[in-house]
């Protein structure tokens, strides 16, 4: 069991039992990756509370502790846990999947709004036409960089405690700021111009755009390029190593165990290329898109102007032509190209599943792991299993965004808003997938006896280039006699030369086709394979 941190808030007078990990620190990326704002978290005294329920008495984690059962007569009384989560993803696999959690949580949320609040604010100092909010001195602006570099998890919750009496979540950021800047001198002055002539979505959209960009950025795509990779290095790994194709599940002409491996390496690149160059969308138009409000306040000012410079500021891309929300087409975009990349590596794991099957692979296995509970011999191959799964899933909740995100009735309505909480959800299936399929890949281990058994057996998928050949020299019905000698039929070495040496071509076409065995029959998949790298690097202008 993974337990959470538990603490007492001196803002909020009650304990809260958070689904924090005790520690920030992964082993999958630094620091200053996975809080690339410079965030700081907060710093949390461990704590020995076990407690799952409110009530509990739970001295440790022995068969003989008693803890209160989850029934629905007293289900209000659970506090989350990884044992109580929801999602799975905050529970089972949170280990897997927490670097997401400081762009696509709540608090990640929070603190991007809080971001883009003050950035607005200092942006209003520059504008010459607003008199009323000067050029703030370096301490004022020292002061509000530092609101947003220092946000933590206790500033959080003290937006969420305004928001129990707001109702409103964006609002309560704005009086959280106003609260916070009381103190200072300078901005208590112009605590109105916090928000000003914004709508709630102005905001949010934004703070999505940087969720996303943050969270593809620093973790997504990396892992995505740690996949793509571990499947070059099996291309060329495999390069030469024969296999027999199979072609409606049958046997077909051979390739090679890494040419098949580097087809998925470069239909992955390209897709991940796709997503790379996908622009994050920002609009900041106000109430319906036509600065209405703003012209009202300040007609001379250029808003449509102020607005693209501010969001540009931010690293994205401006929209100018609008409703209340930004539309959303990029992340629908965004959103479908993730779901092919989802589809192609299911893909992936269905054919390695198919192959462990077939005994092309083995796997590694772990002392102490159990493959089944009643069957000892078992070696399953369950993280492919569990990257197709958990795709099914992400892919099932990414295709819902994307295709109703762009829907919205009218100048706006509040569909959008609930769904939008939901990215995180196809993002951390999507990295679980990911994470699950590269664990599989470096269980592997290439079984070439059995490969080369399949191919001992099928001498008849030499019928193509004999009957090939054959046309090539002018031998009448090439491809019937073939068929007449291969279809149905078992075909042996022996049948295969004596057909050869009663060809009339030159001899030495003959030779070659006499020296021609499955295991040699692969064309250029070899070269195909170790070129793998090549090939990507020239599809990604590298």
């Amino acid at each position: 069991m993974e337990l959470r941190t538990c603490f007492n808030s001196s803002n909020i007078n009650q304990t809260m039992f958070l689904s924090v990990p005790i520690t920030q620190k992964s082993n999958l990326l630094p620091n200053s990756l996975l809080n690339p704002f410079n965030f700081s978290f907060p710093t949390i005294k461990n704590c020995s509370c076990r407690a799952i329920a409110k009530g509990s008495i739970v001295s440790s984690l022995k068969t003989q502790e008693k803890v209160k059962g989850m029934s629905s007569d007293h289900s209000q009384d659970l506090e989350l846990s990884s044992l109580s989560a929801l999602c799975p993803l905050d529970g089972r696999y949170w280990g897997k999947v927490k670097e997401l959690a400081p762009f696509m949580s709540e608090f990640g949320l929070i603190r991007l709004r809080v971001l883009v609040e003050i950035k607005w604010l200092l942006k209003m100092s520059q504008i010459h036409e607003i008199s009323e909010v000067p050029n703030f001195s370096e301490g004022a602006q020292t002061f509000l960089q530092n609101l947003i570099d220092e946000f933590s998890m206790n500033d959080a919750l003290e937006v969420k405690k305004i928001e129990r009496v707001t109702n409103h979540d964006v609002k309560a950021v704005e009086y959280f700021l106003k609260q916070r800047c009381q103190s200072h001198p300078e901005i208590v002055k112009v605590l109105e111009f916090f928000h000003f002539a914004c709508t709630s979505e102005d905001i949010n959209n934004l703070a999505h755009a940087l969720m996303l960009k943050g969270a593809l950025n620093t973790v997504i795509l990396p892992v995505m390029d740690e996949l793509t990779r571990a499947i070059c290095d099996m291309a060329k790994k495999y390069s030469s190593v024969p296999m027999l194709s199979r072609t409606h599940g049958q046997p077909a002409s051979p390739t090679t165990l890494g040419k098949e491996m580097a087809i998925f390496a470069y239909r992955l690149s390209r897709e991940r290329r796709e997503i790379s160059q996908i622009e994050m969308l920002g609009k900041f138009a106000g109430a319906v898109g036509n600065y209405n409000a703003h012209v009202a306040a300040y007609p001379e000012v250029n808003w449509p102007q102020i607005a693209e410079e501010f969001v540009m500021s931010l690293g994205l891309k401006f929209n100018p032509y609008v409703p209340q929300i930004e539309t959303h087409d990029y992340m629908a975009k965004l959103f479908h190209s993730i779901v092919q990349f989802n589809n192609i590596l299911v893909d992936f794991d269905r054919d390695v599943w198919g192959y462990i099957s077939l005994g092309y692979f083995k796997q590694t296995t772990k002392a102490g792991e159990i493959g089944s509970s009643t069957m000892p011999h078992k070696v399953n191959p369950i993280d492919f299993e569990n990257s197709e799964g958990n795709l099914g899933v992400a892919n099932g909740n990414l295709s819902h965004l994307s295709t109703k995100l762009p829907i919205s009735r009218w100048q706006r309505d509040l569909t959008d808003s609930t769904v939008l909480r939901n990215m995180g959800v196809g993002l951390g299936h999507s990295l679980l997938a990911y994470r699950s399929a590269l664990q599989g890949i470096h269980k592997l281990q290439v079984n070439e006896a059995a490969l080369s058994e399949d191919l001992d057996k099928c001498w008849e998928v030499l019928a193509e280039p004999i009957q090939t050949v054959m046309r090539r020299y002018g031998v009448p019905e090439p491809y019937e006699k073939l068929k007449a000698l291969t279809r149905g039929r078992t075909v042996t070495k022996e049948i295969c030369r004596d057909f050869i040496q009663k060809l009339d071509i030159p001899a030495d076409a003959k030779t070659a086709l006499l020296n021609l065995t499955p295991h040699t029959y692969i064309g250029t998949a070899a070269d195909l394979a170790k070129n793998i790298n090549e090939a990507i690097n020239l599809e990604n202008g590298a």
